[in-house]
């Protein structure tokens, strides 16, 4: 069972169509007494970063998907991949979850040659895998994806980098780092690439669950 968190800035309904086409039980809300019940969560976002943090603490969620994030699985989307990041200049200087080490920028709409380029970055492109091997990524070749963003992340740890893009400069598209990961594109908009992606995290999600039930059986 998958929980998507409803803050108040989610695509939902393109996101629980995907699932539904990939037979998937989820279920969405926003009390964290049910979504710790969830074997993964899958955090969207379409919006600015301030808003969505100022949402997550008002609801306090905050606290609870760092806590969720170190023992089960969790996908941020779009901007929901942002938040997974230490900050934001958007608007101002906001801090996000930090549970992965780098900060929000905006795209500077000037390339190293003086050029103009439109923000935002807005439609397919193609991904670069970096980590062919990562769990989001077993299986499946290269492919376009779907962006809609004006801002993308700057980080100092490379080996974050699952897959990128290019956009006038190295776009991260895909991160993750134990059983944290995130997509700057709309995997439920992005077609058989995008289904076969969110395919793989449920996989991950399901192994997930039952790793941890085989360890409790152990123990007891």
């Amino acid at each position: 069972m998958i929980g998507i968190v409803d803050y108040g800035m989610g695509n939902l309904y393109s996101l629980s169509r995907a699932l539904i086409r990939l037979e998937e039980a989820y279920f969405i809300s926003d009390n964290e007494n049910e979504l710790a019940k969830a074997d993964g969560l899958i955090l969207p976002g379409v919006g600015a970063f301030r808003d969505a943090m100022l949402l997550l603490n008002q609801k306090k969620l905050t606290g609870f998907i760092r806590h969720y994030a170190a023992e089960k699985p969790l996908l941020g989307i779009c901007l929901g991949m942002q938040l997974l990041f230490d900050e934001s200049e958007e608007g101002r200087l906001t801090e996000g979850l930090k549970l992965l080490p780098g900060r929000v920028v905006r795209f500077s709409g000037i390339d190293n040659r003086g050029i103009s380029y439109k923000v935002p970055h807005m439609g397919w492109n193609m991904l670069t895998f970096r980590q062919p091997e990562a769990p989001l990524l077993t299986g499946l070749k290269p492919d376009y994806a779907y962006f809609v963003h004006s801002y993308y992340v700057q980080t100092p740890q490379p080996d974050i980098l699952t897959a990128t893009t290019d956009y006038h400069q190295e776009v991260p598209a895909v991160v993750g780092r134990g059983s944290v990961f995130g997509t700057q594109f709309h995997p439920e908009k992005s077609g058989a690439f995008g289904q076969s992606l969110l395919g793989n995290f449920l996989k991950y999600a399901a192994g997930s669950m039952h790793s941890r039930q085989e360890a409790d059986r152990r123990e007891n």
